[in-house]
């Protein structure tokens, strides 16, 4: 069985995996995936935004040479049409090295699709039998993404903003494929989680 958790950044799904992971599944971090994505496609990347990153006042490069993300998430999160570009790019990959992991881990109790955004790829979340979508409130989100990624507070706000509505658009895509929705809020006790997505 393959399931997606999604959810919004810094809302616990890493935690929800953890206890798939105790039952029998293999969970896939989709933003791991989409790194190493990036990470291959990094010239062609910087090539097709350094003109919109200098008019930003960005540099997308490192001194290393390598692509500067954070540099990246800035500007694409900012503009839509640049977003939208940079996935037109990078998921049609993305998209092909998560099927291959599904076609290669059939045997395990269960796969598990750690991702944010798994909606904007409808060939992969189809197959999912289920999505666990964990909420958290908003000010827990922001700490922990303070603590973990050390990102500036309007950085992560506008991240936040960009992912609002994005239960509404799980919710849609579930009821329209007639796949199961659960919503888990991981500020429960880790005995009402399980009862969740048991």
């Amino acid at each position: 069985m393959v399931i997606c958790v999604a959810g919004p950044m810094a809302a616990g799904k890493n935690y929800v995996c953890s206890i798939l992971e105790e039952r029998g599944f293999f969970c896939v971090d989709a933003d791991l995936v989409i790194h190493q994505v990036i990470k291959e496609k990094e010239e062609e990347i910087f090539l097709q935004f350094k003109e919109e990153a200098a008019a930003a006042g960005l540099e997308l490069k490192n001194s290393d040479g390598s692509l500067d993300r954070r540099a990246l998430g800035e500007l694409l999160f900012k503009n839509p049409n640049l977003l939208a570009k940079q996935e037109s790019l990078v998921y049609p990959a993305f998209e092909r090295r998560i099927q291959e992991m599904i076609d290669e881990n059939q045997k395990a109790g269960g796969f598990a699709i750690n991702a944010t955004l798994l909606y904007k790829t409808p060939a992969l979340l189809r197959q999912c039998k289920k999505i666990i979508y964990v909420g958290a409130p908003l000010l827990v989100r922001v700490w922990r993404s303070r603590r973990r990624d050390k990102m500036p507070l309007l950085q992560i706000l506008r991240r936040m903003k960009v992912q609002k509505g994005l239960e509404g658009q799980y919710k849609k895509f579930a009821a329209e494929n007639n796949i199961e929705f659960i919503r888990v809020n991981n500020f429960l006790c880790d005995e009402g989680i399980k009862k969740w997505i048991s």
